[in-house]
This record gives structure tokens, C-alpha cells and sequence, in this order.
């Protein structure tokens, strides 16, 4: 554990709270792509199935726990809850997310460290996760205008991605043969899909505008 590990989990963290705040207080899920929070279900599922077989630290599980739950829970309240769901914008969030389930599957069983259901699982959740705020963010774009909360949001989950980015230099140069090419990679294109986005959040922060993006 170091800095920008700890940063990053933070951040991580605070980006779920941020969406389980609006969508709990405000009873709305509006600018929220149930597709995208579908995928990170799926990328915790399989992320984490070593939860109740190897025990790291009670950080780690608590951790583990926490993003199991807050994923589940929102596609809960997306789905399922009375008010939430009438804010759902279902003709907007049409990004046909389950296209890309396949194609990261296929890749973890093709480009792997170890030929187990475990490693292969947790190297899809990798590619999974590099991609899958796609919805979210063709859905912003889609309906340009964005709250804060929702703009906040996305934010947090680029920074996370970026700071864990620091936390591998950090350890590539501190730590012998730590060489991890499959996570580097993942890691650095997902930062990249929220290049465009960082782009107008700071332009608006600096501005002091309501964010918005380009159709």
C-alpha cells in the first residue's frame, strides 16, 4: 500500500457515494447509464470471486464488499426502485453494452499471465472495466447537459484510474520485477476514454459553467 493506492481507492469510493447520494436523496437515476453500472457489476463479480478463499487484508475484503454491494445496489435502484426508475432515460442509454462482454472475454482466454478460471476471470474484469464507461459516456453526450452530481461522478472514476496509473510507476520503480503489462495497458486506455471528458469538466470548473458536452 502506498499513497496513490490509497488515493486512488478513496476516490474510487467517494465516486460510488457520490452516485448512491443522488440516486437515494434525490430519488432520481436521470444522465445515469444503467449499461455502464451493469458492466462494473459484472467486472466486481468476477474481479473478486477469491473474496471467501484467500483472505489479503481486512482493507482488501471490506473493500471488495463494499463495491459488490454499492454496484448491485445500484442497478437495484435503477431497475427496481418505484421512483427511481420512472427517471431512467431507457431511449438515451441504447449503447449496446453486451458487444462488449464478448470481445474482452475472448481476449482474456487469448492474452492472459496464468490458464486459470481465475486469472482468466479477473483479466476480463480488467478489459471489461477499461471500456466500460462507454455507455456513460456516449449517454452524456447524448443528453449534454449534466448535473453535478453525474459530472462529479464520472470525474472521481477517471481520477481513481489515474492516480492508480501513479500508484504503478510508483511501484515499477521501487518494487523488483514488478511487471504487470496486461493491467498497465487496461489502466492506460481507460484513463484515455475520459481524456474528452476531463477536457470540458475543467473548462467548465474554470469557467465556472454548467457542464456540458459536444453532441
Amino acid at each position: 500500500m502506498n499513497l496513490f493506492r490509497f488515493a486512488g481507492d478513496m476516490t474510487h469510493l467517494v465516486s460510488v457515494l457520490v452516485l448512491l447520494l443522488k440516486i437515494h436523496t434525490i430519488k432520481s437515476c436521470a444522465g445515469i447509464s444503467l449499461k455502464t453500472q451493469e458492466l462494473y457489476a459484472l467486472v466486481f463479480v468476477t474481479r473478486y470471486l477469491d473474496i471467501f478463499t484467500s483472505f489479503i487484508s481486512f482493507y482488501n475484503t471490506v473493500m471488495k464488499l463494499i463495491f459488490l454491494g454499492s454496484s448491485f445496489s445500484i442497478v437495484w435502484y435503477i431497475r427496481r426502485h418505484r421512483l427511481v426508475r420512472k427517471s431512467y432515460d431507457k431511449d438515451q442509454d441504447t449503447f449496446r453494452h453486451y458487444f462488449l462482454v464478448l470481445p474482452c472475454l475472448i481476449l482474456a482466454l487469448l492474452i492472459h499471465e496464468k490458464f486459470t478460471f481465475t486469472e482468466i476471470m479477473w483479466t476480463f474484469s480488467l478489459y471489461l472495466e477499461a471500456v466500460a464507461i462507454l455507455p456513460q459516456l456516449v449517454l452524456l453526450q447524448r443528453t449534454r447537459n449534466i448535473d453535478n452530481l453525474t459530472g462529479q461522478y464520472v470525474f472521481l472514476l477517471g481520477a481513481y484510474r489515474a492516480l492508480y496509473i501513479l500508484n504503478w510507476t510508483y511501484r515499477y520503480f521501487t518494487e523488483e520485477h514488478y511487471v504487470h503489462w496486461i493491467t498497465w495497458i487496461s489502466g492506460i486506455v481507460q484513463t484515455l476514454l475520459y481524456a474528452d471528458f476531463f477536457y470540458y469538466y475543467f473548462r467548465s470548473w474554470k469557467n465556472n459553467v454548467k457542464l456540458e458536452l459536444p453532441a
